[in-house]
């Protein structure tokens, strides 16, 4: 078995013990991580709607539509209304009691999210948060790479803490409309995988702007287009303009 054919292994097995539903949303934003999950739940024979938020004229409604002319999976979209957006940020806010940006705009994300799958009556959203901590997704991860493997694995852990509580936080949020978002790989047999696979397959030096390489080969090997497979990534608040937004609304 090759490497990539035990990631993929992984990821359905990780799927398959976390996602009894048939019918499912993929939060969407036509990135390698969201399309990846896409993919392969759709292989998997789940009955897959993505569904996307952001800003009209947003990085990620245009982009998951591009990727999409190859998936040709049903797609969703949310356009943010700026009329309505102070008072979901309020909303949020008092929910969630923090003041990490970072948990607020991605309790933001979701909640558009979430109310999205609501409108069509889906109640379970799987989402691909797990692989930018598990595969060095993030730039910091170039800088740790540079104090060697252990601070990448340190690095890693904290990331892995934060995702997981912040991930309840979410969870939290989208309740309100019934909605209950899955993360199939921060599941702890999936972690435990994940970070036994060799860091160079993953971040290779301090001048590694694509990394998340092993992820990246898996996407293109499962017909993934290379426009995707090989896309920087742009996190979720980033792509859907809500950091924009927030900066201004605070």
């Amino acid at each position: 078995m090759t490497e990539l054919d035990e990631l993929l292994g992984k990821i359905i097995s990780a799927v398959s013990q976390t996602v009894p539903e048939e019918k499912i949303g993929v939060a969407f934003s036509g990135g390698v991580d969201s399309t990846t999950m896409a993919k392969i739940c759709s292989d998997m024979k789940h009955y897959v709607t993505l569904l996307t938020i952001g800003f009209a004229e947003s990085h990620d409604i245009a982009f998951s539509k591009q990727v999409n002319e190859f998936l040709k999976l049903p797609h969703k979209i949310l356009e943010i209304d700026p009329n309505e957006f102070d008072g979901v940020v309020s909303k949020v806010k008092s929910t969630i009691k923090t003041d990490n940006l970072s948990w607020n705009e991605n309790c933001i994300a979701f909640y558009y999210v979430a109310k999205l799958a609501k409108r069509f009556g889906i109640t379970v959203v799987v989402t691909a948060n797990g692989i930018d901590e598990l595969f060095c997704g993030y730039n910091a991860y170039r800088d740790a790479i540079k104090e060697g493997e252990a601070k990448v694995m340190e690095l890693m852990e904290s990331k892995l803490q934060n995702e997981l509580s912040m991930m309840k936080a979410v969870n939290l949020i989208c309740s309100e409309f019934g909605v209950r978002m899955v993360q199939p790989l921060l599941s702890e047999n999936f972690i435990n995988y994940a970070k036994s696979v060799p860091i160079p397959d993953k971040v290779t030096d301090e001048n590694d702007l694509l990394r998340k390489h092993i992820l990246r080969k898996l996407a293109l090997q499962i017909g993934i287009p290379e426009l995707s497979a090989n896309a920087k990534k742009k996190a979720l608040q980033y792509g859907s303009l809500i950091h924009k937004a927030l900066m201004k609304h605070s």
